[in-house]
């Protein structure tokens, strides 16, 4: 049975920084509005999906968080980790509230600690920018320079900086060199806002590079904001690594490694460390996703150095764990644990040498879901679910996240989240057999036996909407049959309009600066200056 925590005790916990998970059950535009600074976005909707890969440890301390006075999160929540074995459970008596009442800061948005640590970065090292008007005009001027965008390539590919290479994260050291060989060429880092931005253009000024070296101010929502158009549907992409640009990265990466304490350790203290009991290991592979499906050693995590950088949270949930990195070039890894150190990550090693000799796993990253149903629910095919709509004997319930609903969904579907089941599926039309789906269909089959209380003959679309799509069917898009508030995910100012709403764009980057003070208040987070 999970136990009470007050407010006062769960804080003095944090700082006392020994393993601790805080997760936070509430759906994720909820948890948006206002949460603790290092709480864990894991709403109910989704936990049997996500909670081995965050918290493998099955006895770490685990302090569920929900708003106050929604005390049905918590109960069901720690009813389902409890099947799933874990045991040291605890929620936090009296949720949001309390912590609001005892005088504590609450944080708006995601991603906080990293976007805030990437605020403390700029103002700690003074990490050089500049506007996007000063980009244009050198732009405009012929100037000897390159961008290069610090995201993931479907962040890339959707819009970016006109001219810009994209070279995500802790690429940017191990690419840099082949880039711009030249030290007279200016290096300008973009992000779609600040952290990865900055958090890039002080990567390579720590590494040593000769090039001068700047962050674009407010990454593509600057340059949109300062009148500018962005380019969408690009792909380039860094080149591959010369043998020379291999050493040189190499060597930047190892001087960083000692300047800001980087250990190293064999496989064998890796096995050993991740068979003790007691203590929570990480392994994270911070390659590319090319790399990384082509081999990894057994259980590692793929979370792409950049990413991981900039949202902490999404990869690892237990604070005070044991992280270890690792890549195959000796530079990805030790540039992305300097970055860690420095975020307050206490213990965080890099695994000595490359994979060769290993037996290594293939494939994509897929996190082991918990909870699969004992019995199969029944599955519709796509003709048996089109024939039914046509004769008017289904309603679909489809349980994607609301951005996936909005951006393409079988036609007449309802939106529905899975935690407010059943009460939300009273709204939907009265039809013999309820349907649901998703875009791959694996939520449903989870779900199903949730949606019964509903009254209805329930069936899943075997491959879920996917399954639609490859059959030839077409999609509805927009807000079109709704259940539910579309509160389960935090927008970005660009989701929903092409261009952008300026609006949320100005409110976002005014947002990321104002953490810094957010964070003094609190007083919790253990950043680290090297100066």
């Amino acid at each position: 049975m999970a136990k009470a925590i007050s407010a006062a005790a769960l804080r003095d916990g944090i700082i006392a920084g020994g393993e601790l998970a805080l997760l936070d059950l509430r759906e994720g535009g909820v948890f948006a509005d206002g949460h603790l600074l290092f709480a864990v976005s894991l709403p109910l909707s989704r936990l049997e999906f996500c909670i081995d890969g965050l918290v493998p440890r099955r006895d770490v301390p685990i302090v569920l968080c929900a708003g106050g006075g929604d005390d049905d999160l918590i109960t069901r929540g720690a009813e389902r980790l409890e099947t799933f074995g874990y045991r040291d459970i605890s929620f936090l008596e009296g949720g949001l509230m309390a912590w609001v009442d005892a005088g504590y800061e609450i944080f708006s948005g995601v991603n906080v600690p990293s976007k805030a640590f990437g605020e403390f970065i700029e103002v700690t090292y003074g990490t050089p920018h500049i506007s996007a008007d000063q980009l244009a005009a050198m732009v405009a001027g012929g100037d000897d320079l390159v961008i290069l965008d610090s995201r993931p390539m479907a962040e890339f590919r959707k819009m970016n900086i006109p001219g810009g290479i994209d070279v995500p994260g802790c690429e940017l050291v191990y690419r840099v060199h082949d880039i711009a060989p030249d030290p007279a060429t200016t290096v300008v880092v973009n992000c779609a806002g600040r952290t990865r931005s900055i958090i890039g253009a002080q990567s390579l000024i720590n590494a040593g590079i000769p090039n001068p070296v700047v962050a674009l101010e407010n990454g593509t929502m600057g340059w949109v904001l300062a009148g500018f158009e962005l380019e969408s549907g690009q792909e380039r992409l860094y080149p591959a690594t010369s043998e020379a640009g291999h050493a040189k990265a190499g060597a930047r990466a190892a001087d960083v490694a000692r300047r800001f304490g980087v250990p190293r350790l064999d496989k064998a203290t890796l096995d050993r460390w991740r068979d003790e009991a007691g203590r929570t290991t990480y392994l994270l592979d911070v390659r590319d996703g090319a790399a990384y499906a082509e081999g990894h050693l057994a259980g590692a995590i793929h979370a792409p150095g950049g990413q991981l950088v900039q949202a902490t949270d999404e990869y690892v949930a237990v604070r005070g764990a044991r992280l270890v990195l690792t890549d195959d070039d000796g530079v990805r890894a030790p540039m992305t644990a300097s970055w860690l150190i420095q975020m307050g990550w206490r213990d965080v090693h890099v695994l000595d040498g490359n994979t060769e000799g290993e037996a290594l796993e293939t494939g994509p990253y897929r996190p082991r879901i918990l909870g699969q149903p004992e019995t199969e629910p029944e599955c519709v095919t796509v003709a048996e679910l089109a024939a039914l709509l046509e004769a008017g004997e289904a309603v679909v319930a489809d349980l994607a996240d609301s951005l996936s609903y909005y951006r393409g969904h079988i036609p007449g579907a309802w939106f529905v989240i899975r935690s407010r089941m059943p009460e939300n599926l009273a709204k939907l039309p009265d039809a013999r057999t309820l349907v649901l789906t998703s875009k791959d269909g694996a939520l449903p089959r989870i779900a199903a036996h949730e949606a019964t209380a509903s009254g209805r003959r329930v069936a899943v679309l075997g491959g879920g909407t996917d399954a639609w799509v490859a059959a030839g069917l077409t999609l509805e898009t927009g807000f079109s049959h709704i259940a539910d508030h579309t509160d389960d995910r935090w927008y970005k100012p660009y989701d929903l309009e092409e261009e952008g709403d300026r609006a949320a764009m100005e409110a976002y980057l005014t947002w990321e600066v104002d953490l810094v003070g957010q964070i003094e208040r609190d007083g919790t987070a253990q950043f680290k200056a090297y100066l």
